[in-house]
C-alpha cells in the first residue's frame, strides 16, 4: 500500500512535468498566426511571380493556429488535472483516459502514459481510488 502511494505521487509528479512540456509544445503554432497575420496584414508579403497571396488565407493560417493552440492547452490542462487527480486518488476512470491519451504525445507522455496504466490497472491501487470515490461522496 505504502509502495502504490509512491507510485502514485511519482506519476502525479511526472504529470506535472509532462503538462508544463505540452504547454510549452502547443506553442509552436504560433508560427502559423504569424504567417496568416503577416499575409493579413502586409499584402504582397509572400508574392510570387504572380499575383499576391488572398487575404482569406491568412485568415486560414490564423485560425488553425490558434485552435491548435487552444487544443495544446486543453490537452495540457487535462494532464495536469490527471496528476492532480493521481495524487488524491481520485477520478479513476479519467485517469486510465488521459493515460491512454498520453501516449500520442512521443516520447514523454508514451512512457508515462505505459507507466500510468501499468499503476492504474493493480487491484490495490484500484481499491485505493474505489475507497476514496466512496469517503469524497456528497451522504444523501
Amino acid at each position: 500500500m505504502n509502495e502504490d502511494l509512491q507510485y502514485l505521487k511519482l506519476l502525479s509528479i511526472f504529470h506535472y512535468v509532462v503538462g508544463g512540456l505540452a504547454v510549452l509544445f502547443s506553442f509552436i503554432p504560433i508560427i502559423y498566426v504569424v504567417i496568416g497575420m503577416l499575409a493579413v496584414c502586409i499584402p504582397g508579403t509572400f508574392e510570387g511571380e504572380g499575383e499576391a497571396m488572398p487575404a482569406f488565407i491568412g485568415w486560414i493560417f490564423i485560425i488553425i493556429g490558434a485552435v491548435l493552440i487552444v487544443l495544446g492547452w486543453a490537452f495540457s490542462a487535462c494532464i495536469i488535472i490527471a496528476g492532480r487527480s493521481l495524487a488524491k486518488q481520485v477520478h479513476y476512470m479519467f485517469c486510465i483516459v488521459m493515460a491512454a491519451i498520453e501516449c500520442i504525445f512521443m516520447p514523454f507522455g508514451t512512457v508515462l502514459g505505459v507507466f500510468t496504466i501499468v499503476v492504474l490497472t493493480r487491484p490495490s491501487v484500484k481499491e485505493m481510488f474505489e475507497r476514496n470515490a466512496v469517503s469524497t461522496s456528497p451522504v444523501a
